[in-house]
């Protein structure tokens, strides 16, 4: 489980391509600290720690990873967002985000607004149903509010400060980015279905 607010900008070290794709990642977190088995957001996706050493991770990400998530796109140098998994007592700064991503989303848009940045995003239309004006998305890993929706569009606002501390200041009209739907939107659609 994780909040979406993120710690650290990594970077794709390496990709080892085998059954599955092993990525290694570079990092500032201090990883003696990070026991292997340890779950890592990775730009959203909730990746496994296989081995670690002075920063530095692994994570392998399967054929069903690579293809529902933008990792599959992963080269070396590729920067990430990174959040390390909650633990009890921690500060719930952003939403509940599991780390699952839902789907791949496009960015359509950029433009200053102010100090900040608003970006447009097109969803899949199996997403698109779930995003809500004022309700909690998830991008490429980090924590936003929905400002506008339209059609499978949406737009959120990035202040500076998540514009230098996440991946997502650099974005370009027509990047894909990893996107993760409110898990509450998830459960009262399911609960919607089951009524019906």
């Amino acid at each position: 489980m994780f909040t979406g607010i993120i710690t650290d900008i990594g970077a794709v070290k390496a990709v080892t391509k085998g059954a599955d794709t092993r990525f290694d990642i570079r990092t500032r977190y201090d990883m003696s600290t990070v026991e292997i088995g340890a779950s890592i957001a990775c730009s959203g996706a909730c990746l496994t720690v296989i081995e670690k050493g002075d920063g530095w991770f692994a994570v392998e990400a399967s054929g069903e990873t690579l293809d529902k998530t933008t990792a599959g796109e992963w080269r070396e140098g590729t920067p990430l967002n990174l959040e390390r998994a909650l633990k009890v007592g921690d500060e719930l700064g952003g939403h509940i985000v599991t780390g699952h991503v839902d789907g791949v989303g496009t960015v359509t848009a950029v433009a200053p607004v102010g100090g900040s940045l608003k970006l447009d995003f097109e969803a899949p239309d199996t997403l698109a149903k779930f995003i809500a004006v004022k309700g909690s998305v998830t991008v490429d890993g980090v924590s936003l509010t929905v400002n506008d929706v339209s059609n499978n569009g949406f737009s959120v606002n990035i202040i500076p400060h998540t514009q230098s501390e996440t991946t997502l200041g650099d974005l370009k009209t027509g990047d894909r980015v990893n996107l993760e739907i409110d898990v509450l939107a998830r459960y009262v659609a399911r609960l919607n279905d089951v009524k019906a």
